[in-house]
């Protein structure tokens, strides 16, 4: 039943178009004949409930079977949060302020609630900005985040009641970026994913990768368009990033032709730490996908995710096979 339920809920938010562009990067890629990739992507959502975006980023065309089942899928990943997380706590992480709030020893910068103040607040935070970022509480992906510039002539109770209306009530000062992260693209904070499983008083680190614009947004999520590659636990970037809007992989950013291979994220240390300790602070939130810049002078939280991605950190062109074991290592049992 549950492999039906896999094939159905493909079928129900398939694309015929992104399905197709998947199908031709991956015959580029291996050779295979564009209708055996077809029917085994069917099998696959059948067999191991994977889309056809997962195929392609999990390289199952050219695996076999004993590796194709070392990889985590969309069905353990929603097991795992079920069984470490609490939902009557999802509100820390899906509401931004909230999580800014609980926070706010890791967030190095400030920020304001505007469910919390007037106007005239506001006016008073904004003051000596030249800009702040205004963020949707309860979006994901990048979605509704404004900047705002700073000039003489805003009127705030417009301003505020405009964000109000928009449900951006998060306003925070702009992350300062440490200038070798610049370095990979200027127009976003490019941020490391690094997720964390909570054991008793003991957080584990799991994975990182990071994700960064092609250079035409503001924001690097890859639903807006970024590319994103894994972390080796040393913060080495691996030498291919990915887009999945595309389908491509790049050796070099697109805009600043920055190499990815020998690229060594600052602080890499620091922020696996910071983020274990942060773990402890709402121990009911097991299985934690933390999102950190890298500052000057140490690494800070953007945002945390109590959904923690799975596919991204599995992509064939950083690892041979799945992450699957890797969890189950941590945990000390089957998934």
């Amino acid at each position: 039943m549950k492999r039906i339920m896999s094939l159905l809920r493909m079928f129900k938010h398939l694309s015929f178009k992104r399905m197709n562009m998947h199908i031709r990067e991956v015959h580029k890629e291996t050779g295979k004949p564009r209708l055996f990739i077809f029917f085994d992507m069917i099998y696959c959502s059948m067999r191991y409930g994977i889309g056809y975006l997962d195929y392609h980023v999990f390289g199952f065309a050219g695996k076999p079977a004993s590796v194709r089942k070392t990889y985590m899928t969309a069905h353990h990943n929603e097991a795992l949060v079920r069984r470490m997380n609490n939902r009557d706590y999802y509100y820390v992480f899906d509401d931004k302020c909230e999580f800014d709030n609980r926070f706010k020893d890791f967030l190095g910068r400030e920020f304001l609630d505007l469910r919390k103040c007037d106007a005239a607040t506001l006016k008073n935070f904004c003051a000596g900005h030249n800009f702040v970022f205004a963020k949707a509480t309860e979006k994901c992906g990048g979605a509704d985040i404004d900047k705002i510039d700073i000039t003489d002539d805003i009127d705030y109770i417009d301003l505020y009641n405009r964000l109000c209306e928009n449900g951006q009530y998060l306003i925070e000062e702009a992350i300062v970026q440490h200038e070798e992260m610049n370095r990979l693209c200027p127009s976003s904070v490019n941020t490391v994913r690094i997720v964390t499983l909570l054991l008793g008083d003991k957080a584990h680190f799991v994975y990182a990768l990071v994700r960064m614009s092609n250079g035409s947004a503001v924001v690097d999520n890859i639903s807006s368009g970024g590319m994103y590659t894994s972390v080796t636990e040393d913060g080495m970037l691996y030498p291919l990033a990915f887009c999945d809007k595309t389908g491509l992989t790049y050796e070099e950013h697109p805009l600043t032709h920055t190499r990815f291979a020998d690229f060594k994220i600052p602080f890499f240390k620091e922020a696996v730490e910071m983020c274990c300790k942060a773990a402890l602070v709402e121990p009911n939130m097991k299985y934690v996908g933390w999102d950190v810049a890298i500052t000057p002078t140490g690494p800070v939280f953007v945002e945390g995710n109590n959904l923690p991605g799975y596919d991204m950190c599995q992509n064939y062109h950083h690892r041979s096979e799945g992450l699957l074991p890797t969890f189950e290592k941590i945990l000390g049992e089957k998934l």
